[in-house]
């Protein structure tokens, strides 16, 4: 499903109101925010990853891989962890809110696949899993660092804490595409 520019906009909205929110201690949702949410906007499921930057960095990327909440809430949710939660940063202060830039990318579904040659560099993400161990890089990843389709697995191996090789000795893997839009450029490292 694309999502209209309006739409596009709304999302935005949510996780950068989400943000502030969370950081300043200010009200999550308002009425009047709710109000302007499109009722077919409002029931959409989705999976989807927020990334933030700051001064040209990555500054925090959480997401949700299962279609299974809201759009909205899960873009908020998110937004809240990306700021807060993610393992490799520190919190977003109020200091830096007029500097952070929201990128959403909105999962489409996971097909498992088998061989290399079904993955196409700069259209797909990865999502490789086994046992306990997971990792996801989104589409835009391996087309940023020119990385061709074995570096984009081993890398996404490597994210999921397993062997550059894993792929190849039982680990699951999945190709996803993914509609990404931001108030910034999509071309930076997540």
């Amino acid at each position: 499903m694309t999502t209209s520019d309006a739409d596009r906009h709304t999302l935005l909205g949510i996780a950068r109101q989400a943000i502030l929110a969370h950081v300043t201690g200010a009200p999550v949702v308002s009425d009047q925010t709710v109000a302007g949410i499109p009722a077919e906007m409002r029931a959409r499921r989705g999976a989807a990853f927020v990334t933030l930057h700051r001064d040209g960095e990555l500054r925090g990327c959480i997401g949700h891989l299962d279609a299974d909440g809201l759009l909205p809430e899960v873009i908020a949710q998110c937004a809240v962890a990306a700021c807060s939660d993610d393992p490799r940063f520190s919190p977003v202060t109020t200091a830096e809110l007029s500097g952070i830039q929201i990128e959403l990318s909105i999962l489409g579904a996971m097909e498992p696949i088998t061989d290399p040659t079904e993955i196409e560099i700069g259209r797909h993400g990865l999502l490789v899993e086994k046992g306990w161990h997971r990792g996801l890089l989104l589409p835009q990843v391996a087309a940023e660092r020119s990385w061709d389709r074995q570096q984009f697995l081993a890398q996404t191996c490597h994210k999921a804490g397993l062997p550059a090789d894993a792929w190849q000795h039982g680990a699951r893997v999945w190709r996803f595409e993914a509609e990404v839009f931001g108030d910034i450029a999509a071309t930076r490292p997540t």
